[in-house]
């Protein structure tokens, strides 16, 4: 692992620091927009008052923190892994590139000492069998704040948030009593605790802490504009049923489906899907700032 100079300093002085995704940069987003989303980001950290620290492999070397040239790398280069906790150590012994998932960029901001971590949406359970997220399992045993628009629309949000229970991840909402899902911002599920300030979820974090639990601190931030969630739901049980007929399943079922939404949204997914990215990192940002002061 290799942390950037300024990532390192701004850690060794407790300074506030967040954590960033680069399979945004890599699977996430066509160019130039995902290196134009991943700069927008970065300099929305910097904006707030904290540092970035965007993660990603580069022939085999976890890098927490990343320059330009190394951003624009990930972002052009053909063959690069989508690398998930599964897959970390074949990315990291073949000396490949990789794109670091919500899981692995917890697992790994966690490594290097970083406690806040800002994301787009996180991975769940797919309404066909067995089909779940490693970023479920990775949020109940990464002690790290994670700041996230809700599960992607795509999924079972009801059994996406009892599996959250399951294993103990702490799950609270940011001004908001209901489970925000990704393009929409509400839903019909209750969360069971709300906060209304930066300053109650750095607080719920140390508590955490205090209690002994490992388990991420989740904060559910609602998108401040969104589709309503019965048309996103609509959307969604139509590319499911697309997917199913077509037997698209697997690693290809969760790009199939978001590109269905950007279609049959005509547009409206990817726009919501810039607004909230940006959001988070500025929540998280502030989060990190409230956590650096004690």
């Amino acid at each position: 692992m290799q942390v950037l100079d300024e990532v390192q300093e701004a850690l060794n002085n407790r300074e506030a620091v967040v954590a960033l995704e680069s399979t945004v940069i890599t699977h996430g987003l066509p160019a130039p927009v995902n290196l134009e989303t991943a700069r927008r980001l970065e300099q929305a950290v910097r904006e707030e008052g904290a540092v970035p620290a965007t993660i990603g492999i580069l022939e085999g070397v976890v890098h927490v923190g990343l320059r330009l040239d190394a951003l624009e790398a990930l972002a052009t280069r053909n063959g690069v892994e989508k690398a998930s906790l599964w897959n970390l150590a074949a990315v990291v012994a073949r000396k490949q590139w990789g794109g670091t998932t919500v899981a692995t960029t917890a697992h790994l901001a966690a490594r290097a000492g970083i406690r806040v971590f800002a994301t787009g949406g996180i991975g769940g359970v797919h309404p066909l069998p067995y089909d779940e997220s490693s970023d479920l399992w990775a949020l109940a045993r990464t002690p790290v704040v994670v700041v996230s628009a809700g599960p992607k629309s795509i999924l079972d949000l009801a059994a996406t948030l009892e599996r959250l229970e399951s294993y103990g991840v702490g799950v609270i909402g940011f001004k908001t009593k209901f489970l925000p899902a990704f393009h929409a911002p509400d839903s019909p599920y209750e969360l069971p605790a709300t906060i209304w300030s930066e300053a109650e979820a750095a607080e719920h974090w140390r508590a955490s802490r205090a209690l002994g639990l490992d388990a991420a601190t989740m904060v559910f931030n609602p998108v401040s504009e969104g589709i309503l969630y019965r048309e996103v739901k609509a959307w969604v049980d139509q590319a499911n049923a697309e997917a199913k007929a077509a037997g698209i399943g697997g690693k290809d079922l969760t790009p199939y489906l978001l590109r269905r939404l950007s279609e049959l949204s005509k547009g409206r997914s990817d726009a919501i899907n810039l607004r909230l990215l940006e959001e988070n990192a500025r929540l998280a940002a502030r989060i990190a700032r409230h956590l650096a002061e004690v």
